[in-house]
């Protein structure tokens, strides 16, 4: 089962009685807090969106039609931060194709990767990427999985010199990848570093959030919810009562507000194809975040359940 859908359950059985309130689409929603990428200084939305599933919808007009709707709300809600791949079925086709449709290409930092093995075939993949997604340059194209990473790292970087990319990361799903990461990060020349980072999996901390930090790389966090289990953890538990202090209104806001909470973090990326689910996380990043001592609180009371 998906994050979303995960979400979904949890929130149809258990929201009631949470008396938690989800951001309806009409509610006015404060500034998106923003990060900046260290080695420009630009700044980003420090939520995102991620596409894995929830986007791959080629052919489904209702998924299609629910999908064009949750990109519309994250771009009035002030995101920006849109991450795709080639391994994700349809999804890059579709986020181009309703990203033409709402006219917000302009408005948007696209992010996809390579997926593939071979110098030509990663030129040959990356190409229908970007047609795919319509645009002519890339804000951000990563290597995906490190699948051939020394390979494909030359060309982003002869990309990157021709400007037909902007950055350059590496990316991956699992802590058994973190060593390997953190080595081409202390490199020096990554931008980007995408990883896996939350409650339920904060291995990331260890090791790879200092290089990133040390390297000035930004990091993007994939898996905010592991893939869902983190609800699915919580469900019929309400909040506890001191998470209002730190303006937590869901457990996905409670969630997301850990991870913001870490200073290397520069974009968290959950995925999901409702338009209240995307509203509910770019609140996340509005309103305070949790200190450190707080944040150890809500690690405790989570390893509890």
């Amino acid at each position: 089962m998906s994050a979303d859908a995960s979400r979904r359950a949890f929130l149809r059985a258990g929201i009631t009685a949470m008396g938690v309130t989800l951001i309806s689409s009409r509610a006015r929603a404060d500034a998106v807090l923003e990060r900046r990428i260290p080695k420009t200084d630009e700044p980003i939305p420090a939520i995102g969106l991620g596409t894995w599933q929830v986007f791959d919808v080629a052919g489904d007009a209702g998924a299609t039609a629910q999908a064009k709707e949750t990109l519309k709300m994250f771009v009035e809600r002030g995101g920006r931060v849109v991450d795709s791949s080639p391994m994700y079925g349809s999804s890059e086709s579709v986020t181009g194709q309703l990203a033409g449709e709402l006219g917000v290409q302009d408005k948007l930092f696209v992010a996809t990767k390579v997926w593939t093995s071979g110098r030509q075939a990663g030129i040959r993949q990356m190409e229908q990427s970007m047609r795919q997604l319509r645009v002519e340059r890339l804000d951000l194209m990563q290597v995906h999985n490190l699948a051939d990473v020394g390979t494909h790292l030359a060309t982003l970087r002869d990309w990157k010199a021709a400007g037909r990319i902007r950055y350059l990361g590496i990316t991956h799903y699992h802590a058994g990848a973190h060593a390997d990461l953190e080595r081409l990060v202390k490199r020096g020349d990554i931008d980007f570093v995408q990883v896996n980072y939350s409650l339920a999996e904060p291995e990331a901390e260890r090791r790879l959030l200092g290089a990133a930090r040390d390297s000035r790389t930004a990091v993007i966090v994939n898996r905010p919810f592991a893939e869902g289990a983190m609800f699915r953890r919580v469900q019929g538990r309400p909040l506890p009562a001191w998470s209002k202090d730190i303006g937590c209104a869901s457990w996905a806001q409670f969630f997301l507000k850990w991870t913001l909470a870490q200073p290397a973090v520069t974009c968290v990326i959950p995925g999901t194809r409702n338009p209240k689910h995307v509203a509910d996380n770019l609140a996340a990043a509005s309103g305070p975040l949790p200190d450190e001592a707080v944040r150890r609180k809500m690690s405790a009371y989570f390893g509890s359940l």
